[in-house]
């Protein structure tokens, strides 16, 4: 990547803290999380954006009038052509983050965020084609090496995000960290010898 190029084309922060109703029901629209990912290459116009995703103008700027009102999308520039203003919109942060959750309808629309599931759903094809790569391990580890891990991995996706756009083909990284029921060995000093 040369000095002068950024992904994404506009300045944004690194990561906003997601606590409010209105952000987190934006979060969970499919087409609003497209619309955020899309942002990320570069700055984008209502039509550009309508054209990505192959829906009418007038939804997609309904969406991200939504997206704006909630504070995850902004105007970034704006551009002369001919008498009408057109807006370039980004988002707000490179990460959106969802902190605590203060009420249950909250937390039940968090829980219908789930990266993991549509990532699964996206990859279908790749696997088929025997085009994905992935790992899962599982590790029993504490609760702070967790914490240290998951910022590396949030590292790396920034990295994936900061590849300059070029090919013909879209790829998708997801990572998840989750606590689960996998069986661990006892610890070895625990042990007792037979």
């Amino acid at each position: 990547m040369s000095v002068n190029e950024q992904i994404p084309d506009y300045d944004l922060d690194e990561m906003v803290v997601v606590t409010a109703p209105a952000q987190l029901r934006a979060l969970a629209d499919p087409l609003r999380s497209t619309l955020l990912e899309l942002v990320l290459e570069r700055a984008a116009t209502v039509s550009e954006l309508a054209q990505a995703v192959s829906r009418p103008k007038g939804t997609v700027a309904y969406h991200v009038n939504l997206l704006v009102d909630a504070g995850l999308l902004r105007v970034v520039r704006t551009r002369r052509v001919r008498a009408i203003e057109e807006r370039y919109y980004g988002r707000v942060a490179r990460t959106y983050y969802i902190g605590a959750l203060n009420s249950p309808e909250d937390k039940k629309v968090v829980a219908a965020i789930n990266g993991l599931a549509e990532a699964a759903a996206e990859a279908a094809p790749a696997h088929e084609a025997d085009e994905l790569r992935c790992l899962l391990v599982h590790a029993r580890i504490p609760i702070e090496e967790v914490r240290n891990f998951w910022a590396e991995v949030q590292e790396v996706a920034r990295r994936f995000a900061q590849i300059p756009r070029s090919g013909d083909q879209a790829y998708g990284f997801v990572a998840g960290l989750y606590p689960t029921d996998a069986p661990t060995l006892p610890d070895a000093r625990s042990t007792t010898k037979d």
